[in-house]
């Protein structure tokens, strides 16, 4: 990696992006920040904090942030952190790089139902591809604040090589080549958490988010099983980890999402008012007709689809979750 200026780059100045960038700055001693709004960008270099996504976070002075698709040539990594459904659109416009992508991006993509990683192998066939999942809110990760993550690669010896690259005391990776139960375990949890959202701005109590969660975690096998994930990626960190996170705390904005449609709010008030993405929306239906194609029942992601698109209001959604046919449990 000397030959490069940095040694890891990241894309996209979210709050994510943002804590992993000063992340990289601690273990590396510099990092390339690299996001789309030239303004952003130096505001971020001018103050070393950035405001309108990680407010209140000072970040290190060794992070240099830039507009210029150019500069990601001089990382030997990069951390993509676009939002799910503009990764295609941003690796198709990327420069000829062939540094490997560790993808930050949890989500399944509209209209083709592809992974993150099998859009990344399609568009970009050269670079090597790897997936990093977890637990982990943005502002206690920059805070400093203890997190473990899911650090999946097909490839050994390159996922030892980018674990050891993004690994801090307080940030720790877990390596598996199980690439696509990592990837179903971040994309399903935050559909579900949309559902945990709704149970606690309804008011159902906590009993009901913990059934929410139990339930929706047998959907989430089931789905990844049938797209040929490990039972023990789907209960690790990548999993059930980010599932219990996401579905606790309105730190998380598909739980957020939720809260509103609870309380009676429409989906497309909630999503026309939000600055930040709620990744669970968007993978929601297309998450759906997979599982459907694939005979996998998934009746709480299909009751957050019909709130969702509005077909039903929350008192039917609840009904008809209710009244479904008791069963043995599996």
């Amino acid at each position: 990696m000397s030959s490069y200026d940095y040694p890891v780059g990241i894309v996209g100045a979210g709050a994510w992006g943002t804590a992993l960038a000063a992340v990289m700055a601690d273990i590396h001693g510099k990092a390339l920040l690299w996001a789309r709004d030239p303004s952003l960008v130096a505001a971020i270099n001018a103050a070393h904090e950035n405001a309108d996504y990680l407010p209140a976070i000072p970040l290190p002075a060794s992070i240099m942030a830039s507009n210029d698709m150019d500069d990601l040539a001089r990382c030997a990594i990069l951390l993509i952190v676009t939002p799910a459904q503009h990764l295609r659109h941003f690796l198709t416009n990327m420069p000829d790089i062939r540094s490997p992508l560790l993808l930050c991006c949890k989500g399944i993509e509209a209209g083709t139902g592809a992974l993150m990683v099998d859009i990344a192998r399609e568009v970009r066939p050269v670079n090597p591809v790897a997936i990093l999942s977890g637990p982990t809110f943005a502002h206690e990760v920059a805070a400093r604040k203890p997190a473990a993550m899911t650090l999946a690669c097909e490839h050994e010896a390159l996922g030892e090589q980018l674990a050891q690259a993004v690994a801090a005391p307080y940030f720790r990776p877990y390596w598996t080549d199980d690439v696509i139960g990592a990837e179903i375990g971040g994309a399903v949890k935050n559909v579900l958490a949309i559902g945990c959202g709704v149970v606690d701005g309804a008011g159902l109590g906590l009993n009901a988010r913990a059934s929410l969660i139990a339930r929706g975690f047998a959907e989430m096998q089931r789905y990844g099983i049938a797209r040929g994930a490990r039972p023990e990626t789907l209960a690790g960190l990548s999993g059930l980890g980010d599932l219990v996170l996401t579905c606790s705390s309105e730190n998380s904005r598909n739980f957020s999402l939720g809260k509103g449609l609870g309380q009676g709010q429409s989906a497309a008030d909630l999503l026309n008012g939000r600055r930040t993405v709620a990744e669970g929306a968007a993978t929601a239906p297309v998450l759906l007709a997979s599982a459907q194609a694939l005979g996998a029942d998934m009746p709480i992601v299909a009751a957050v689809c019909r709130l969702l698109d509005g077909s039903a209001d929350v008192n039917e959604v609840i009904k008809a979750l209710l009244s479904r046919p008791l069963k043995a449990e599996r």
